[in-house]
This record gives structure tokens, sequence and C-alpha cells, in this order.
């Protein structure tokens, strides 16, 4: 019995870590927001404020869905669709990496499988 409840609390403890992360993730986008404008691909460069915002909710709503038993599985495919979403801006950085000199073209490269992490992480934080 003792070992299941510490199941149980890990897992609780994994899922409230990754409410936290989608949270906290999904606030920088207000509290921050140019720094997410410079990074909308130029594609939507007339809608940067609006994807900032969007991207920003829909990681808040993720982070709250996830926390509870009733919308846990929505929120895990909510949060697993942002990241598809917002997977091109990070492949037009790594790309164009001059118009971000501020950051290392590496670490511009290793964000693209740093993404598959999020996922992974999103996925496990959710069962």
């Amino acid at each position: 019995m003792a070992r299941t409840h510490r199941a149980v609390t890990a897992r609780s403890k994994g899922r409230y870590g990754l409410a936290l992360f989608w949270l906290l993730a999904g606030s920088l986008h207000f509290l921050r927001p140019r720094l997410y404008e410079e990074i909308v691909p130029p594609a939507l460069a007339g809608y940067k404020r609006q994807v900032v915002v969007a991207s920003g909710v829909a990681e808040l709503a993720g982070g709250l869905a996830v926390m509870s038993e009733s919308t846990r599985r929505i929120g895990r495919w909510w949060l697993l669709a942002t990241l598809v979403a917002v997977y091109p801006a990070n492949i037009h950085m790594a790309v164009r990496s001059e118009r971000f000199p501020r950051i290392p073209t590496p670490l511009l490269w290793a964000r693209l499988p740093v993404q598959a992490l999020f996922a992974w992480f999103t996925w496990r934080g959710t069962e």
C-alpha cells in the first residue's frame, strides 16, 4: 500500500511540476511580450501581438487543464498541439540565426530536439 501511495504522490508532483512549467511559460508571453514577438516567423509578422497572446493563453490553459483529473487528457493533447504550433518559430530561429545574434546558433539548433523533450515531459506528466 505504501508503495502505491508513493507512486501516486510522485505522479501528482510530476503533474503539478508540469503545470507549473506551462503556467510560467505562458505567463512569460505577457511579462516579456517583445521577446516572443521577435521570434514570430515573417509569415505572421502582421499578427505578432496576436500570435504571442494566443500562444501564451494556450500554454496557460494547458497548464491549468493538466492539474485536474477531469481535464488532464484534454490538457495533454492541447499542450502537444501547442508545441507543434510553435515549432515553426523554433525552426525559423535556427535557420535564420543571423536575425537572433544574442543567442548562439548552436543553442538555436539545440532547441529543436528539446521540443521533443517537452512533448515527452508533457505526455509523462499527464498519464
